[in-house]
């Protein structure tokens, strides 16, 4: 049974931090590659949601699995149980947060005539979608640090 376990701890970060890497540095640069501007936004703005329902199942999995598997063991890895809870916060805040925020001011970009507003909708939108980047990043880093652990240590 801790086998399972333990193979579906592995695998929720897996899926995750391969769904990351491949959506930032294969799939989204692809899509702006080919698209027009406006229909590539189109295209990573329908793919984002589930992006991030990726992260908070596979999130929510490597904490609870981990967390099976400390308890079982009784030995508590304090810095991946630290870091996955902490990559947790961050995907759920990027999506309902961020990715809230970046949805209505991209709708305001499209409703809005007034091209001196426009614009500044369009600067609030690249800060927004510069945090968005900052805090994926921050994820993958963090993430790759827990499969780092997890194979050094070659428990859980």
């Amino acid at each position: 049974m801790m086998a399972i376990i333990r193979f579906i701890h592995l695998l929720s970060l897996v899926v995750w931090l391969g769904g990351m890497i491949f959506f930032s540095f294969i799939a989204a640069p692809s899509i702006f590659k080919i698209l027009p501007r406006e229909a590539a936004g189109d295209v990573v703005g329908d793919i984002f949601p589930k992006y991030w329902i990726i992260g908070y199942i596979c999130s929510v999995t490597a904490v609870a699995t981990i967390a099976i598997l400390s308890f079982q063991e009784k030995a508590y890895p304090w810095a991946r149980i630290g870091l996955l809870a902490l990559m947790t916060v961050l995907v759920f805040y990027s999506g309902k947060v961020i990715g809230k925020n970046a949805v209505e001011v991209k709708a305001q970009i499209r409703m809005t005539e007034d091209q001196t507003q426009k614009e500044a909708l369009r600067l609030k939108f690249k800060a927004i979608h510069r945090n968005s980047t900052i805090l994926n990043a921050l994820i993958m880093i963090l993430g790759l640090t827990v499969v780092f652990l997890t194979a050094y240590y070659y428990k859980i």
